[in-house]
């Protein structure tokens, strides 16, 4: 196969699955990493992709919703910091609802001491804290989505409605001054759109990358969070805004 025609075959598959790894690729297309690796590096090049280790993802469309696998590679380090700053927020007693992003799998990697509740649709976020003789885990179940690693359906939305947390740690695709709060899963984002409004206080945890931008779907609007914790300090333009709504902003002070 040309390597040309292997490219133009490339993108149909990350348009359609909107992330690949690299080995998926050595495989499908009978050749070695290495030569996947330069096809991925010249998509990057023409800013069709982006590269992470071990693969690619597309997240300049809408509706780009990169797998859980990947998302758990990429600005890990910003990740990290965001979650550095939610543990002290948590405090034992407390019922918290973590979404299934990985931003909040990186919470939940710091808070196995913590005697609390912690009500979750992510199978990741269930299975890493499962071991953990402190914490009562209540896992939201449904219809099972391999891609996301969570559970997703009417019945995940219907078993939301009875329960009601201390505090909510939510994330999103996308987060602008003007449209709010969106997602690129619409289902995810009417699970994120219940866990704010049977939240006593909402935090929405989210990454340089997602801000002045909008994605498929509505969670809510910004009014209807308590605080932002981010990973990096932000424009005068955006903290004059949460100010003015009232937005506790909770970042890194180093």
């Amino acid at each position: 196969m040309l390597a040309i025609t292997r490219k133009n075959k490339i993108k149909e598959i990350i348009i359609q699955k909107k992330s690949v790894t690299v080995s998926e690729l050595s495989k499908t297309f009978n050749v070695t990493e290495e030569t996947i690796r330069r096809d991925l590096q010249l998509l990057e090049e023409e800013g069709f992709l982006k590269r992470i280790y071990g693969g690619a993802y597309i997240d300049e469309s809408v509706q780009s919703d990169a797998s859980v696998s990947l998302r758990e590679k990429i600005l890990v380090k910003d990740k990290e910091k965001i979650a550095k700053e939610c543990i002290p927020l948590i405090k034992d007693g407390d019922s918290i609802f973590l979404d299934s992003s990985t931003t909040s799998l990186y919470i939940a990697m710091k808070i196995s001491k913590k005697r609390i509740s912690v009500i979750t649709n992510s199978l990741k976020i269930a299975m890493l804290l499962s071991s953990s003789e402190n914490i009562k885990l209540f896992l939201i179940g449904g219809v099972f989505d391999n891609y996301s690693m969570s559970f997703l359906g009417g019945s995940v939305l219907q078993d939301m409605k009875r329960y009601f947390f201390d505090k909510a740690f939510v994330s999103c695709s996308s987060v602008h001054m003007k449209f709010g709060i969106t997602d690129s899963n619409e289902q995810q984002a009417e699970i994120r759109r219940i866990a704010i409004e049977h939240s006593n206080r909402t935090f929405l945890v989210v990454d340089h990358t997602k801000f002045n931008r909008t994605s498929f779907s509505l969670i809510a609007p910004l009014s209807s969070i308590d605080a932002m914790v981010v990973n990096r300090p932000l424009s005068d333009e955006w903290t004059n805004l949460l100010q003015e709504l009232n937005i506790e902003l909770i970042q890194p002070t180093s």
